[in-house]
């Protein structure tokens, strides 16, 4: 094999100027394609962004994701303008450019909750018909247990006639962590990198430590590091919903779920989540390494109970919100009912919630009309919802029966109570399911208050 990234030393990629000889592909402009197409051009790397969609990738070179922060948006824009960054449709061009090439396309899981690598597939496809010998991939995507060198490495090495290991280099290295997404939350938390040769994972760790702060574990066995994620966020899963329940019992029991949490507390008791509507971060994990245990003739308890009772945590939502409005002496049915906050993250601009539009469709079924509201998306960004996003605050609450706040934006947080009144329909109810208002201010303005576990509110 010819001198290639797979040989390259640390000491050969120490500064931006080093680094700006070799270019880094990524494949898939999603919100961790983007981030890390950001990380590897502020390290100074030279940059190529690839995906299908034309829309996305004129976006981009005008410096724009509907995921990042206003100061990160600068950023793209700034490595766009000097050259660091490029994008475009043509992954094969790029591919063959490119000494690594980072592929963040995820698995999908389907409306019958079965994993489905088809974008996996054909995005290894094309890159392994445009691979170069001595090229490095690393896989980001979460993916079931062997699925890397399984499915993936098979792929590549048929597409591009190379070896793993001999002609090319195979590494893993998956996104962990569960904070908000963004480029300063990449770069300071602990990442695991995994190859089965000690090439490609000297390559991986070179390159990838350039990129990340907090430090870099290792491993050769890329079985292992897949599970690790799956693992991880399984283990989440668990934790929320076994706070989902609780949460339960103290609605019954007229406790407050945040009162106890706040005493339980201590450095000395394991941490308990907070309840919450389904996790967007760990939709994949669980349903991931339920179809693995099912492969291996293996039926997994908890994590499946665990995953029934956070989508059950769903419809416990309606149920919440048809409870208040009975306390209004109101009904679902012709309820004009809002839903604010339906992005991901507070302080950024996200797709959609999938529970945001599991909860429009329900409320619908039963008669509600549904409206959205969201500071961080425009109509020109909402896509994938059959329901008006309104411009502002004020068109979304005005005349409606009963406002559900679904991410706790800023925004919310200083809700203006007295104002609400005179412009919703009184009586009304505020269900917050993030913990963002106070349930007592609430109350005494005349609203009705729920909340998940929050049990001493129910008049």
């Amino acid at each position: 094999m010819s001198s290639s990234v797979l040989r390259i030393k640390p000491e050969e990629i120490d500064t931006a100027e080093k680094r700006g000889k070799y270019i880094v592909s990524i494949i898939g402009c999603g919100q961790m394609g983007v981030l890390h197409a950001c990380l590897f051009a502020e390290a100074g790397f030279k940059v190529k962004c690839s995906d299908a969609n034309q829309t996305i990738i004129n976006s981009i070179m005008r410096g724009k994701a509907p995921f990042l922060k206003h100061e990160e948006e600068l950023k793209l824009k700034n490595y766009v303008k000097n050259g660091l960054l490029d994008a475009t449709t043509d992954v094969k061009t790029a591919v063959s450019q490119s000494d690594v090439i980072v592929i963040t396309i995820p698995a999908k899981i389907n409306d019958k909750k079965q994993v489905d690598y088809s974008d996996i597939e054909n995005s290894c496809k094309k890159v392994g018909t445009s691979l170069r010998q001595g090229s490095l991939i690393i896989i980001l995507s979460t993916v079931g247990l062997g699925v890397t060198e399984g499915l993936i490495k098979e792929i590549l090495e048929s597409a591009s006639g190379f070896k793993v290991g001999v002609d090319l280099g195979l590494a893993y290295s998956p996104i962990r962590t569960r904070d908000e997404q963004t480029i300063e939350a990449l770069t300071d938390h602990e990442r695991i990198v995994a190859a089965a040769d000690k090439n490609s994972l000297n390559a991986a760790l070179a390159i990838l430590e350039v990129t990340i702060k907090k430090g870099l574990k290792k491993t050769g066995n890329i079985k292992v590091a897949e599970a690790v994620t799956l693992f991880e966020g399984v283990h989440l899963d668990v934790n929320i919903a076994l706070a989902n329940e609780l949460a339960l019992i103290c609605e019954k029991a007229g406790l407050d779920f945040q009162e106890v949490y706040q005493l339980m507390k201590t450095e000395d008791y394991p941490r308990l989540s907070l309840p919450t509507l389904d996790n967007e971060n760990i939709w994949d994990e669980p349903h991931l390494l339920l179809e693995d245990a099912e492969n291996l003739d293996l039926k997994l308890r908890i994590p499946a109970i665990a995953r029934e009772i956070n989508e059950e945590t769903t419809k416990h939502a309606v149920n919440l919100t048809k409870d208040a409005l009975r306390n209004c002496e109101k009904t679902l049915r012709r309820a004009r009912i809002s839903l604010l906050g339906i992005s991901q993250t507070p302080n950024m601009k996200s797709p959609p919630k999938k529970v945001a539009k599991e909860i429009a469709k329900m409320l619908e079924a039963k008669g509600a009309k549904v409206s959205l509201y969201d500071p961080y998306l425009s109509s020109g960004e909402f896509v994938g919802m059959q329901h008006p996003l309104k411009k502002n605050l004020n068109e979304a609450v005005e005349g409606a029966d009963c406002i559900l706040i679904l991410t706790g934006h800023d925004q919310f947080k200083r809700l203006n109570l007295r104002r609400l009144k005179v412009m919703m329909k009184m009586p009304a109810a505020i269900v917050d399911f993030e913990g963002t208002v106070e349930p007592d201010k609430v109350e005494k303005e005349g609203f009705v208050y729920r909340g998940l576990g929050r049990g001493v509110w129910t008049r």
